[in-house]
């Protein structure tokens, strides 16, 4: 997720929580860390966060990924017309290290789903009509 580049490590965890609470869907695409393994490939950063947390107060891992822990993919968020659906994919190992396997998804298969009402907006107002929903 891009947009963390920048941000002090105290703060990261207020970003990344902001970010799934403005539902972006945020899929987890690759694993590099003790901690995480291939169960985790394919998942939602969403439904992880409970674990990144607790893996961090173990082994300091970065909760937003940024030592290379792992690689996400956005799918959706509210100013995009269409979602990335993943039809189909296989995890695969890239090494198999005892402590820290490498694992990514390779995509098969993906499509874009139409979001109701936010092809005919322009990027302008379906970024109004985000904000307006947050106030």
């Amino acid at each position: 997720v891009a947009s963390l580049m920048q941000v002090e490590s105290s703060g990261i965890n207020a970003e990344y929580g902001e970010m799934i609470d403005n539902h972006l869907l945020i899929r987890i695409i690759k694993v590099a860390s003790i901690g995480l393994n291939k169960s985790h490939v394919g998942q939602l950063a969403s439904d992880l966060l409970p674990h990144f947390k607790e893996i961090n107060k173990k082994f300091g891992f970065n909760v937003c990924g940024e030592g290379g822990e792992f690689e996400s993919l956005v799918t959706d968020c509210p100013l995009f017309a269409y979602k990335i659906q993943v039809d189909q994919s296989e995890k695969v190992c890239h090494s198999q290290d005892d402590m820290a396997p490498v694992w990514y998804e390779k995509f098969t298969a993906v499509s874009l789903v139409e979001k109701s009402g936010m092809k005919e907006l322009s990027l302008r107002e379906r970024l109004d009509f985000f904000t307006k929903q947050g106030s």
